[in-house]
């Protein structure tokens, strides 16, 4: 609250000088008054002797006792409360420490209230604050996103259309940027609507048993011609006797597909990027990717999966990458309630895992409730 030192002591209550204010306490001291004064009417008829100026003053000690009495014990701490729940209103927290007030009467578990309310809704505003600014960051980005593409889009194309279509040398290689722009805008369209069902939590799980070793094998083969382009050297290695894990076999095959895509983007040219997977005891196997490149400073892992996070935005944007990655597999991870591990740093490269729960592990859980 912001009160002048002439009407807030230091704890924080309301001055005497505004003791006019208290109509609460003028109404207790006006029925105490009342009470007294009906005392006073039958002692003089039931005492002849009572002196009437007696009454007179016992009216007024009365009203004024009960009055002042009030405002020390309830009215201030009334005016706290109130003036705390005005502040709240305007989003105002600073004042909130007044109302931490010690366990006592009916009162001073309201201002206790008060108080718990007001750290709640302190929170629930700081995290609407954070939603509007992530809001804010993800339209500035997205906007950047489609600018770039259609800008290089419209470049070529008017180039083109005023003389270099009939040229030769130069008509095939701007074409082909415009199709590879336009490729960009579709991955961006069907990342964004994959983020979108995603987060709606519409993904629907056909959880079954399957083979994370055929699954490795197979995107190793879609992916090995992206890094044979770049004389990356792409392995994968698998533990003896490799279990079936649980899960949505097409989905985890995405989160492998883009931590192995990503891990090539940010890998140096005649780097190294390697897939193992191994059991984790008897229940889990853990696929990992790592790589030899970059590597990610310890303050930008937190923020990896954020929508449009890259690390190093001008090698991801000239890769073709989205900056959607990262985001779409921690949101497919995290339906099947499993985290995504990072180990990194600026220049020794990275690695990420995660874990899948063996088959046969979960199902022998599962069959004594059957």
């Amino acid at each position: 609250m912001n009160h002048s030192p002439s009407s807030t002591p230091s704890d924080g209550f309301p001055a005497p000088a505004k003791f006019w204010r208290y109509r609460l306490a003028a109404k207790i001291g006006a029925i105490s008054a009342g009470v007294t004064t009906i005392t006073c009417l039958l002692i003089g008829i039931l005492v002849p002797s009572f002196s009437w100026w007696m009454g007179g003053l016992l009216i007024l000690v009365s009203f004024c006792g009960t009055y002042v009495a009030t405002v020390l014990n309830a009215s201030r701490r009334l005016e706290l409360a109130r003036g705390i729940l005005k502040n709240l209103r305007k989003h105002q927290f600073e004042t909130l420490d007044l109302a931490q007030v010690e366990r006592g009467d009916e009162i001073n578990d309201i201002i206790r209230q008060v108080y718990r309310t007001g750290r709640v809704l302190e929170r629930e505003f700081e995290e609407l604050k954070k939603v509007e600014n992530y809001r804010q960051e993800f339209l500035g980005n997205i906007s950047h996103e489609l600018k770039t593409p259609i800008f290089s889009i419209r470049g070529f194309a008017e180039t083109l259309h005023e003389g270099a279509l009939e040229d030769s040398s130069v008509n095939r290689s701007f074409v082909e940027k415009i199709i590879r722009n336009a490729d960009r805008l579709n991955n961006l369209a069907t990342d964004l609507g994959e983020i979108a069902r995603l987060e709606k939590g519409e993904l629907e799980l056909k959880m079954t048993p399957f083979s994370i070793k055929r699954l490795v094998k197979d995107v190793v083969e879609s992916v090995e011609p992206q890094a044979k382009e770049r004389q990356i050297e792409l392995a994968a290695s698998f533990g003896r006797k490799m279990p079936d894990v649980f899960g949505d076999a097409s989905q985890i095959r995405q989160v492998v597909v883009n931590l192995v895509d990503n891990a090539i983007k940010y890998s140096n040219d005649g780097g190294h990027v390697g897939i193992k997977v191994s059991r984790r005891g008897s229940e889990a196997v853990r696929c990992e990717i790592r790589d030899d490149g970059v590597g990610i400073a310890k303050d930008d892992i937190e923020r990896l999966t954020e929508r449009f996070f890259r690390v190093d935005k001008s090698r991801s944007r000239t890769a073709g990458g989205t900056g959607l990655g990262l985001s779409i597999v921690k949101h497919i991870l995290a339906a099947h309630a499993i985290e995504l591990s990072v180990r990194s740093k600026p220049g020794k490269g990275s690695t990420f895992h995660f874990d899948l729960a063996i088959a046969t592990a979960l199902q022998n859980e599962i069959a004594p409730n059957e």
